[in-house]
């Protein structure tokens, strides 16, 4: 397949590897529960059983249907399967929108707001909010496998979403992003290539650089953005095992769904009671997990990025930001220092990391206000 190849794709998992699944689930052995079964040391057992039994009921050929539902596309970017949804406006000159998913997430996430992205007065919204999406699998995650090389950092796969961009005819466009996806959409920011609208981003992670000057007007919120920093850094442990040895823990990623599940911890919050992520949602990404074997290609972004020795750099491209409540909290003032043309800031007290999947409606709004009046039209 050439780079300039787009040829149509269908989700259509075999029913042995459905079976398989089944059976699987139903041959669990749990870890033995820590007294008190809470999520303090981990994935609780209880929170476990609860979900293989709900998993084992669980109806992906629904899931199947919602995917194919819109039209998928493969095609070859930089040696590399590249799988996205690309669905159009019906209004004329929609504004061009790149959606770029979550770890542990994948572009299923943005099923339920292709309608209100593409269809805007259906609901609530002007045709001028009228969007056409182009919403990819990042190389390793879904069906944009198998990964071909190693090097694909955040960067590299900025510019990938931009050779795609342009080889579907979009002369400008816009991206949205939420963890990774966020990452990458700054990485877009930076590259800020011809025609770019902007990237409406749920995070900006910069991180206080050591110089006490940074702390220089820091209030009782600032400073708890740094206690939730803290926080995420003290349970995030999969950040530093992804980091170092992305194969060895998807060995057993990749042998057995219940460990893909309890890996799956970041939609629950790390159990701190404030998700409103659906344990279906979380069956619908840790599924698509398991049926497509790419624990491995997700897992090494983070070792890709340690290792990447990239230098710090200033982003010169529009950003707009959206904070919600119970998510990563980018303090605004070391976002400035790092980002230099920050011109939308919003801040929502429903949500958290998972914001599309939790208060799409939000998100919807937001998008629709920062790309207001940004595309030719």
């Amino acid at each position: 397949m050439s780079t300039t190849q787009i040829l149509p794709f269908t989700v259509s998992v075999p029913q042995a590897e459905l079976d398989d699944l089944r059976d699987r689930l139903a041959r669990t052995r749990f870890a033995a529960a820590v007294p008190g079964d809470d999520w303090t040391y981990g994935t609780p057992t209880g929170y476990l059983r609860d979900m293989v039994q709900r998993w084992q009921d669980f109806d992906w050929r629904a899931v199947e249907e919602r995917i194919n539902a819109h039209p998928n596309f493969v095609t070859e970017i930089d040696g590399q399967t590249i799988h996205f949804v690309h669905v159009r406006s019906a209004v004329p000159n929609a504004t061009p929108l790149l959606l770029a998913h979550t770890y542990p997430g994948s572009f299923v996430e943005f099923l339920d707001v292709i309608g209100p992205l593409t269809d805007p007065e259906s609901h609530g919204g002007r045709a001028e909010d009228a969007f056409d999406l182009v919403i990819p699998s990042m190389p390793g995650f879904g069906f944009s496998t198998p990964v071909v090389d190693t090097g694909w950092t955040m960067a590299r796969v900025a510019r990938t979403y931009d050779t795609l961009m342009r080889e579907l005819g979009y002369s400008s466009y816009g991206v949205h992003g939420s963890d990774g996806g966020a990452m990458i959409g700054r990485e877009l920011a930076v590259l800020d290539p011809e025609g770019f609208l902007g990237a409406h981003v749920l995070q900006l992670f910069s991180f206080p650089s050591g110089d006490p000057a940074e702390f220089e007007g820091f209030g009782p919120k600032e400073y708890a953005a740094l206690e939730h920093m803290q926080w995420f850094q003290s349970v995030g442990g999969y950040n530093t095992m992804n980091g170092t040895r992305p194969q060895t823990v998807a060995a057993g990623l990749s042998d057995s769904p219940v460990g893909q599940l309890a890996y799956s911890e970041l939609f629950e919050s790390f159990g701190n009671g404030t998700s409103l992520v659906t344990p279906e949602q979380v069956l619908e990404q840790v599924s698509l997990y398991w049926l497509t074997n790419t624990s491995a290609g997700s897992v090494r972004y983070h070792y890709e990025e340690q290792h990447a020795g990239a230098e710090p750099v200033v982003s010169q491209g529009r950003i707009g930001v959206a904070v919600f409540r119970d998510d990563f909290q980018t303090i605004r003032s070391l976002a400035e220092r790092d980002n230099a043309n920050i011109q939308h800031w919003s801040e929502f007290d429903h949500g958290g990391h998972f914001a599309v999947l939790e208060n799409p409606d939000a998100v919807v709004a937001d998008l629709r206000f920062f790309f207001a009046g940004t595309a030719v039209r």
